[in-house]
């Protein structure tokens, strides 16, 4: 699933090629799974707006539209799911059997959302929120208090979307083992020091990881179609059995509420 460094680099580009456009049209397919709003409803919010920008809030992308120069009162929220793509491309561009919306703007071209395994969803909204905290925002003191008194992993914790939005399996790894907590560890049990330097870490590993435009671990590609290179900087996630690059120890790989976590038994504690 994409996470914060991937919405980010598709946001960014989306925002870069459809801002300003406007919608004249929209097709929606008959899988009921993507449509978290009604079909009618997202065609209403839709058609005729304008596309004011296109951002980021967890892992979610936003389009906020505008009608005659004025605010919509509805925005477009897509989450990309497993493997969902948000794809800009010219009409006479070959339409993929798992396209399940079509909006035919004002500029000639489409933007279409494809998506495969159909765990992506399309919904409007009004002032959205994507809920938790935004990591790259986050300030010390917010930070601690997600933690205090937690008796859950660190790592479930990360990845709890109603405490910290937007970061997920490969960049909570990441960050753990920069900073030598193991994910098992009890959030209770991290002291304020730590929990200063693991935000610190937070934020310089989704930093570089947006700089390198995202993982690509599996089918995952940004607005323009190209591959994320941060999978060349992973230091532990995806590694099982090949030595810790700090001090040769194999990695080990657990399962963690039913997610895989990476981590050095040696370099973390």
């Amino acid at each position: 699933m994409p996470e914060l460094p991937e919405v980010e680099t598709i946001a960014r580009g989306l925002a870069q090629r459809v801002s300003g456009d406007v919608i004249d049209s929209v097709w929606l397919g008959r899988k009921p799974e993507p449509l978290k709003s009604p079909a009618l409803e997202i065609a209403a919010a839709l058609e005729h707006s304008r596309i004011a920008t296109v951002r980021r809030m967890g892992k979610h992308i936003v389009f906020d539209l505008e009608h005659n120069g004025v605010p919509a009162q509805a925005q477009w929220i897509v989450h990309l799911g497993m493997t969902g793509r948000l794809q800009v491309c010219e009409p006479q561009a070959e339409i993929l059997k798992h396209t399940h919306a079509i909006l035919k703007l004002a500029s000639g071209r489409e933007l279409r959302f494809v998506d495969p395994r159909r765990f992506g969803r399309l919904s409007v909204a009004r002032g959205f929120d994507a809920g938790g905290i935004e990591p790259l925002e986050a300030d010390l003191d917010r930070f601690l208090d997600l933690f205090r008194g937690r008796k859950t992993p660190i790592k479930s914790a990360l990845l709890n979307q109603k405490l910290l939005r937007g970061v997920g399996n490969i960049y909570a790894d990441e960050s753990l083992f920069r900073v030598g907590i193991r994910p098992r560890r009890r959030a209770s049990t991290i002291t304020r020091d730590q929990l200063g330097k693991l935000l610190v870490s937070v934020k310089e590993v989704l930093r570089e990881a947006i700089a390198l435009g995202g993982s690509s671990i599996s089918d995952y590609v940004d607005a323009d179609g190209e591959a994320g290179f941060f999978q060349l900087q992973h230091r532990v996630y995806g590694r099982e059995g090949e030595p810790c690059l700090v001090c040769k120890t194999p990695i080990k790989r657990i399962v963690i509420a039913g997610r895989s976590s990476h981590y050095c038994p040696k370099c973390q504690k």
